[in-house]
């Protein structure tokens, strides 16, 4: 039985998303039998990058205007610039990461992906890797900031780049794989979360 067998997970993305950081875990998350969907703020397809230019498109399977948090088992965020720049700045996009990410979910980002995170003020306290230029915002928002390859922290799984792709993509797995994680009480604490993975 595949790892990811029942599981269900959303690729949140817009124009210009690291075209490496979208493709390689959606083929990974797919070779173990996770039911994976692309989401975005509007239908049809949106445009790649890659290192200067544009570089393909991926279909779009729903947009946020057609989903909801609960149906989703882990969110993964890919990078590239332009892409998580315009989803930190929408609010559907917003409460969508945030509803996830505060329900103990797996959520995975690389690159600059943790961008939008930063919109859902958890990050308190959580050890995270980014993109080197993000240091100062994820440290601002109140995250451990570390230089490594891939760091995980209760469900929420971070890289720096697409170099870093294969430790990402099987960190991403593993912690999809776990379910559900802990949830932090308001004195910091880990409680369990508040239903069943």
């Amino acid at each position: 039985m595949s790892k990811l067998s029942g599981k269900k997970v959303a690729i949140l993305a817009a124009h210009g998303f690291e075209r490496s950081e979208l493709e390689k875990p959606l083929e990974a998350l797919i070779a173990e039998g996770a039911e994976v969907e692309v989401v975005s703020l509007e239908a049809g397809k949106i445009r790649g990058w890659s290192k200067k230019d544009w570089s393909g498109s991926v279909k779009v399977d729903k947009t946020l205007a057609d989903v909801t948090a609960d149906e989703y088992d882990a969110l993964v965020l890919p990078g590239g610039v332009m892409n998580p720049d315009t989803l930190r700045g929408d609010r559907a996009a917003v409460e969508f990461v945030t509803a996830i990410f505060a329900s103990g979910k797996p959520t995975c980002a690389i690159c600059h992906g943790a961008w939008t995170l930063i919109e859902t003020g958890l990050l308190e306290g959580r050890a995270m890797t980014s993109y080197k230029t993000l240091k100062s915002d994820l440290q601002n928002a109140g995250a451990y900031w570390v230089d490594r390859e891939v760091v995980i922290d209760h469900g929420l799984v971070t890289s720096r780049s697409p170099d870093d792709l294969p430790a990402f993509t099987k960190a991403m797995i593993e912690e999809i794989a776990e379910g559900r994680h802990a949830l932090r009480d308001e004195h910091g604490a880990f409680d369990a979360p508040a239903s069943p993975s």
